[in-house]
């Protein structure tokens, strides 16, 4: 069983991350594997702070803490961090098992345009390796990774058996389609069913919407976490005599609205970001919003 893990992370908050990683990992009750976003020990986006050395160190103190808990019988955990390898600082995602880092694996294609400016701050990886977990090798590709079919082939040719995207993913009109006809393509090219996990919550003038899902290149769509929400959805998996792994049709609750305007969006998305900061409710009013469609002039 994999868990997708929607972790709503505070930049620079790492210990804090990590109780909310510590948190939802013993919800995920029977998971073998529990999958979370994008750089979620450091909060994202975390642009200069990634550069500062204390900020780095902690990070790397925090990430063993965190390998150290996973020699208990709970499920081994895949955490993004920035990572810092032979002088160079990554993009990085951390499989945490048997209670030691057991890989590390870095983002190869850094997004550089609209609110990402990634080339600035981490290096680029090289073409990632499968990673052994728990009996199936996992092809990880890191957000912009699965935009493009390069990261996703290399993988397949290297006999992945299940792709891994952790994301952080910015929500806008139309992007939760946009994902999926991306883990569509990546899907059908490799033949390999898909996990994707996004963030929730907020930074700055960016939210994070979550629905993150598993995507079989043949059935589709076959589970999906709630939109907005904190918390871990489970996904079984069996893997076939053929070794084709499998996802059972799980929860699938509404996408976020892809057609409507993005403020009909804000009250759930400011809701999540203000559960982690000091604003007392009562600040805040959201007007009313009529979906009703004025009749022709």
């Amino acid at each position: 069983m994999v868990g997708l893990a929607q972790v709503n992370p505070v930049v620079g908050d790492v210990d804090g991350n990590a109780a909310r990683i510590r948190a939802i990992r013993a919800e995920a009750t029977g998971c073998d594997l529990l999958v979370c976003g994008e750089l979620t020990l450091a909060g994202y986006p975390p642009e200069d702070l990634v550069l500062k050395r204390l900020f780095q160190e902690r990070i790397e103190l925090v990430a063993h803490q965190l390998a150290a808990d996973t020699a208990d019988a709970g499920p081994a955990l895949l955490v993004g961090a920035p990572w810092r390898h032979e002088g160079r600082l990554y993009n990085a995602v951390l499989l945490l098992d048997g209670g030691k880092i057991a890989a590390v694996r870095f983002k190869h294609d850094l997004p550089n345009y609209g609110v990402f400016d990634e080339k600035r701050v981490f290096a680029p990886g090289p073409l990632p390796e499968p990673v052994a977990c728990r009996g199936a090798r996992l092809g990880i590709m890191v957000c912009e990774d699965m935009w493009t079919p390069v990261v996703a082939g290399h993988l397949a040719r290297c006999r992945a058996e299940i792709l891994v995207v952790p994301n952080g993913s910015p929500f806008e009109v139309d992007k939760p389609g946009l994902r999926q006809r991306l883990a569509a393509e990546r899907a059908a090219e490799t033949g390999l069913p898909l996990i994707y996990v996004n963030l929730v919550g907020g930074q700055d003038e960016l939210v994070f919407d979550g629905a993150s899902f598993a995507w079989d290149p043949a059935e589709g769509l076959r589970a999906r976490a709630p939109a907005w929400e904190e918390g871990v959805t489970p996904t079984v998996w069996t893997r076939a005599a053929d070794g084709f792994w499998t996802c059972a049709e799980g929860p699938s609750p509404p996408t976020p609205m892809v057609s409507m305007p993005s403020i009909m969006q804000w009250p759930r998305a400011c809701a999540t970001t203000l559960k982690r900061i000091a604003f007392p409710a009562s600040c805040l009013a959201f007007p009313a919003v009529s979906t009703a469609r004025s009749p022709p002039q």
